[in-house]
C-alpha cells in the first residue's frame, strides 16, 4: 500500500519557562506520513523550525515504546490524544484527517508546574513513590526463592494490573480536580496484594495519602474519566482497594 501523506495545522502552546506567560501558537505542517507517530510528527516540524533559525519546540519523550510514560501530550483535549489504551508516541497519525487542525497543550494541574511549552514537572509523582512505594527488605545474604511464598493467582493478577501503571499523569490530566487517585490507588494496590508489601502496608498508604494531599492534587469524584484515558487501563477498583487500606490503617495505626 502506498504511503499516504496528509497536511495539518499544528496550534501548539509556546511558554518560554515557567514564569512567562504562553500562548497557542499556529505551525502548518505538509506532508506528515499517516504511518508516523505522533512524536515523529513533532520531530519533523521541529527540524523545520530548526532549519529556519526558530526555537524547536521542547516536549518530553525517552522510549517510545509505550512503557515510561514521558511523552505526556494534551491533544485535542484528551490525554494522549483521540486513540485508546496507548501513549502519545504509539498514536499514529492515522487517526488525523488531512487538512485537520490539532491542538497540542501540556498537562493542566497545579502539581503539574510547565517547565516549557509542553514540557511539565511530574516530579510530584516521585515525592509521593518515597514516601512509600516500594518495599524495605532486608535481601543481603537472605534471599527467599520467589515461589517460597505462594500468592493467590487472583492476587497475583490484580497486582500485576496494578503494575503496569507508568505513572504518565493522564488520570491527573483528565480529571475535572486534576486528582492522582488512580495512580497512587496504582502504586499502593500493587503492594497491598502481595505478602511482600503488607509489612509495612498501613504507614505506606497513609504516608503516600498524606504526601499526594500536600503536592496539591483535587479529591476523586468518581467520574471514571481517568479510566478511560489511561494507557494501561488501570481500574478503579484500585481507588476503592486503597480507600479500604486507608480507613483500615486510620482505625488500626498505633
Amino acid at each position: 500500500m502506498a504511503e499516504k501523506l496528509i497536511n495539518i495545522n499544528l496550534k501548539i502552546w509556546r511558554q518560554q519557562n515557567g514564569q512567562s506567560q504562553g500562548k497557542m501558537v499556529d505551525y502548518p505542517l505538509k506532508g506528515v506520513s499517516t504511518d508516523s507517530s505522533f512524536l515523529d510528527m513533532l520531530d519533523m516540524l521541529n527540524e523545520e523550525l530548526v532549519n529556519k533559525g526558530d526555537e524547536p519546540v521542547a516536549f518530553d519523550h525517552d522510549c517510545r515504546e509505550g512503557i515510561c510514560g514521558m511523552c505526556s501530550l494534551y491533544i485535542n483535549g484528551e490525554a494522549h490524544g483521540p486513540d485508546r489504551g496507548v501513549t502519545t508516541c504509539q498514536l499514529h497519525m492515522r487517526m488525523f484527517k488531512d487538512g485537520e487542525t490539532i491542538t497540542v497543550e501540556p498537562f493542566r494541574a497545579n502539581a503539574f508546574p510547565v517547565v516549557r511549552d509542553l514540557v511539565v514537572d511530574r516530579s510530584a509523582f516521585d515525592r509521593i513513590m518515597q514516601k512509600g512505594g516500594f518495599v524495605s527488605v532486608n535481601t543481603s545474604g537472605n534471599t527467599q526463592d520467589a515461589n517460597a511464598l505462594p500468592i493467590p493467582k487472583v492476587d497475583a493478577d490484580k497486582a500485576f494490573d496494578a503494575a503496569t501503571c507508568i505513572g504518565c499523569g493522564a488520570c491527573v490530566a483528565t480529571c475535572k480536580n486534576a486528582s492522582a487517585m488512580l495512580f497512587v490507588s496504582a502504586k499502593v494496590s500493587q503492594l497491598s496484594l502481595l505478602p511482600q508489601g503488607k509489612v509495612e502496608a498501613k504507614e505506606r498508604v497513609l504516608n503516600m495519602v498524606n504526601q499526594m494531599d500536600l503536592e496539591g492534587f483535587g479529591n476523586c469524584t468518581n467520574t471514571g474519566a481517568c479510566e478511560v484515558e489511561c494507557p494501561k487501563g488501570i481500574s478503579l477498583d484500585n481507588i476503592a482497594r486503597m480507600n479500604r487500606e486507608y480507613l483500615k490503617a486510620t482505625v488500626t495505626i498505633d
